[in-house]
């Protein structure tokens, strides 16, 4: 792998992002009664449970936390490959009343955004969906905007933004690469 050409987030700024999402999310919903997180395979799972644990800290409860698979729902799914492989989805509580957060790593053009909404809907319908992103860079294809963003990123589309987690990668840090 390259060298990153900048580092964008480190390990204290990932956390204090995610805190202050998750303070976001207490405020625009007066708590976290009647709220959910959902998690984007991949890296969205491991975020949504550390918002999870910090929505917890601050109000003392416990939030549900799902994942989605939306490997099926994407547009560019004859590209992937072949044979895609598919990892169950996991939502075990109820949607009806609740206001379902799906985060995600990073925005990009809005077409993940689109997929795990189409998923979501599938298994079915929350009384809202807001949008949780560690990182918006921005292009964006689709008319979709995230509802917290830990950190906005003006990129060319020449670039590449990721995000790599400890539970994932093995550290904590977010990196702008050129495409080559």
């Amino acid at each position: 792998m390259n060298e990153p050409k900048a580092l964008l987030m480190d390990a204290t700024q990932m956390n204090r992002a995610l805190s202050r999402i998750a303070h976001e999310i207490i405020e625009r919903n007066k708590g976290t009664e009647h709220v959910a997180l959902v998690g984007i395979r991949r890296r969205g799972i491991p975020l949504a449970q550390r918002l999870a644990a910090r929505l917890k800290e601050f109000e003392g409860r416990d939030v549900p936390v799902g994942s989605l698979d939306i490997t099926l729902y994407r547009d560019d799914l004859t590209e992937l490959a072949a044979l895609p492989v598919v990892h169950k989805s996991e939502v075990n509580f109820k949607l009806p009343g609740t206001v379902v957060v799906l985060v995600d790593d990073v925005l990009y053009t809005g077409r993940t955004a689109r997929a795990a909404l189409d998923a979501l809907l599938d298994i079915g319908r929350p009384a809202a969906i807001q949008l949780a992103v560690l990182v918006d860079r921005g292009h964006r294809e689709l008319p979709i905007r995230a509802d917290y963003v830990g950190k906005n990123v003006p990129t060319s589309r020449r670039e590449r933004v990721e995000v790599h987690m400890t539970e994932v990668d093995g550290e904590d840090f977010v990196a702008l690469y050129d495409i080559e």
